[in-house]
C-alpha cells in the first residue's frame, strides 16, 4: 500500500524550506523537510507551502514523463522516438496507442496532478489559522485555488472519470473516494477560478514574483475551460479580457513579441507574451539519484538529435536522446512558413551542408524539435548531471495561444467574425504572413504551426473531434483513445472504477 498515490501524497506530505534563486520565485531548491502537522505556523511557512504547490506544475517523473512530452508523443506532429521501441515504454504506448491500464503515461500524469491538488488542499485548509496579513493571505488562497483548478483541468481532459477531492483526506477517507460526473468537476474548476480572480493581482511584479499567477492567468484558464465545454460565448468573453485589442498591449500587460524566434531564447523568460510559464533552472544541481528532484528542463536533452556532431558553422546542439522526432507531415506543412527554422531542425539539410551529423534513432524522420533542443551554450558545467540541468522555461499558456482560442470560440459560437479575423491575422502578421479569412480550418492550421511542439496539439485534436481522422493510422480508436485508463495502482483497495473504454464499468 505504500506505493498507492493517494496514500503516499496524503498520509504524510513533506514540505520544504527553500532558498531563492535569481530568475523567479519558483526557482527554488528544497533543503530540509518539515512534517505537515507541524507546519504553517507563520507567513513564511505558508509561502513555502504555496511554492510547493506551484512546483508540481513543472513535475517531471523519474521515467521522464511530463505533460508536454507525453501529449506531444500522442499527437500527429511527433513520434515517441528515442533509441528503440522499448525506450521509455510508457511514452511509446501512448504514441502508438497500445496504452492499456498497465502500460502508458497515466500513472505519472495522475500522480503529478493529484499531488498538486493535495498540496493546494492542505494549504487552503491551513491558511485560516496562519498569522499573516489578511490581503496577502487572500492572495495565497486565490493562487492555491487557481492551481487546484489547473490540475483538475488536466485530469478531466486526460481521464474524464476522476474523483473530486476538495480537502485533505485522512483515515478511511483514503479508501472511500468515488469518481464523480465530469460536469461536477467542471463546475468545481469554474468555481475555484471565479472565486480566485478578485484576489489575484492585475499583473505580477516580474522582478520578484515572476511565475506567479495574475487575474489574466485565471481568465485565460477559465476561457480554456469554457471552450472545452463548448460554452463559446463565455469562453470568448474571458479570452477577450485577456487578449485586449489584437496586436496591442492588453490590460494585463500581455503583448505579442515582435520576433517569433525570441519566444524560445533561454534568457527571455516571463516575457510579455507569457501568461503561464513552466519554470526551470540549472541551480538545483539535479542528478541521477532523483530525476524528479531536479528543477532543470529534461526536455532539452530528450528532444535533441542522437549522436549529434557539429560541423563547420553548424548549430551548437547538445547530443540528445532523439525523442519526439517531428513527423514528415508537420515538416512539409511548415517548410514555407517563416516559423519553420525556429520550430524544426532539418538534420538532413545540415548534413548536406556539412554543418552537422547525427545517429538516426527510433522512428527517425530527420526532423527534430528546434524549440527545445539543448545547446552547448546552455550546458550546465557545475555540480549535478548536465543532462538534467537545462534552464529553458516552457509556456503552458501564451498570448498567441489565447488569441487563437478566442478566434475559435467566436467562429464556433457565431460571434464577431471581424474580431476573430483580427486575432488570427495578428498572429500571422507577426511573421509577415498575409491575412486569411477567419474560418475554423484556418484557425486549426494556425494553431498547429504556431504552437508546434508546445503540448497543445493532442488536446486540440480531441476537442475538435479530429483525433480519430488524424491518428487512426497510429492506432487511435474513436470512442476510446480520447482518454487514458485509470492507473491500475489506483484501483487496488479503493472504490475507484476503471473506465469502460478500458474494460471497466465506469
Amino acid at each position: 500500500m505504500k506505493n498507492k498515490i493517494f496514500t503516499a501524497i496524503i498520509a504524510c506530505l513533506i514540505l520544504f524550506s527553500l532558498q531563492a534563486c535569481k530568475d523567479s520565485f519558483l526557482e527554488l531548491k528544497p533543503k530540509g523537510t518539515d512534517l505537515e502537522d507541524n507546519y504553517y505556523r507563520n507567513r513564511q511557512e505558508a509561502y513555502n507551502g504555496l511554492i510547493a504547490t506551484y512546483d508540481m506544475v513543472g513535475y517531471q517523473s523519474n521515467s521522464y514523463t511530463s505533460k508536454i512530452l507525453a501529449t506531444s508523443a500522442a499527437s500527429d506532429d511527433h513520434y515517441a522516438g528515442g533509441g528503440g521501441s522499448s525506450d521509455l515504454p510508457n511514452l511509446q504506448a501512448w504514441s502508438d496507442y497500445s496504452v492499456d491500464p498497465a502500460v502508458g503515461p497515466q500513472e505519472d500524469l495522475w500522480r503529478r496532478n493529484y499531488m498538486g491538488i493535495n498540496r493546494a488542499n492542505i494549504l487552503l485548509s491551513k491558511l485560516p489559522d496562519v498569522s499573516m496579513d489578511d490581503k496577502e493571505k487572500s492572495r495565497f488562497e486565490a493562487e492555491a485555488k487557481f492551481l487546484r483548478a489547473y490540475f483538475y483541468f488536466d485530469l478531466i481532459r486526460y481521464f474524464r472519470n476522476i474523483p473530486l477531492i476538495d480537502h485533505p483526506l485522512a483515515g478511511d477517507e483514503l479508501y472511500e473516494v468515488l469518481q464523480v460526473a465530469p460536469a461536477e468537476i467542471y463546475a468545481f474548476i469554474e468555481s475555484d477560478l471565479t472565486s480566485a480572480m478578485p484576489n489575484l493581482p492585475m499583473q505580477v511584479v516580474k522582478s520578484t514574483e515572476a511565475g506567479r499567477v495574475s487575474q489574466g492567468t485565471a481568465k485565460a484558464l477559465l476561457g480554456k475551460v469554457y471552450l472545452q465545454q463548448e460554452k463559446f460565448d463565455l469562453a470568448a468573453q474571458q479570452l477577450a479580457a485577456v487578449n485586449g485589442e489584437p496586436g496591442q498591449t492588453s490590460q494585463y500587460g500581455y503583448r505579442l513579441l515582435d520576433n517569433f524566434a525570441d519566444l524560445f531564447k533561454v534568457d527571455n523568460k516571463f516575457n510579455s507574451e507569457s501568461i503561464f510559464e513552466i519554470s526551470f533552472t540549472n541551480t538545483s544541481v539535479g542528478d541521477w539519484g532523483c530525476i524528479t528532484c531536479s528543477e532543470g528542463n529534461v526536455m532539452n536533452i530528450l528532444t535533441g538529435p542522437r549522436g549529434y556532431s557539429v560541423g563547420a558553422g553548424g548549430p551548437d546542439y547538445v547530443s540528445g536522446w532523439g525523442f519526439l522526432p517531428v513527423t514528415t507531415e508537420l515538416a512539409d506543412l511548415m517548410k514555407n512558413d517563416p516559423r519553420y527554422p525556429y520550430t524544426i531542425i532539418d538534420m538532413q539539410k545540415l548534413a548536406d551542408e556539412g554543418k552537422g551529423s547525427y545517429t538516426p534513432g527510433y522512428m527517425d524522420t530527420g526532423y527534430f524539435l528546434e524549440k527545445f533542443a539543448g545547446r552547448e551554450s546552455n550546458r550546465w558545467t557545475g555540480a549535478g548531471s548536465f543532462e538534467l540541468n537545462f534552464p529553458q522555461n516552457m509556456y503552458d499558456i501564451r498570448l498567441a495561444d489565447t488569441y487563437l482560442l478566442e478566434a475559435e470560440a467566436i467562429v464556433r459560437g457565431g460571434g464577431n467574425a471581424g474580431r476573430a479575423a483580427a486575432l488570427l491575422n495578428a498572429v500571422r502578421d507577426r511573421v509577415d504572413l498575409a491575412p486569411v479569412a477567419a474560418t475554423l480550418d484556418n484557425i486549426k492550421r494556425e494553431r498547429r504551426v504556431e504552437l508546434a511542439g508546445e503540448g497543445h496539439r493532442w488536446f486540440d485534436l480531441v476537442r475538435w473531434g479530429d483525433a480519430a481522422a488524424a491518428l487512426s493510422d497510429r492506432g487511435f480508436v474513436a470512442g476510446k483513445s480520447e482518454i487514458l485508463p485509470i492507473p491500475l495502482l489506483e484501483l487496488d483497495n479503493s472504490k475507484l472504477e476503471q473506465s469502460k473504454e478500458y474494460g471497466g464499468t465506469k
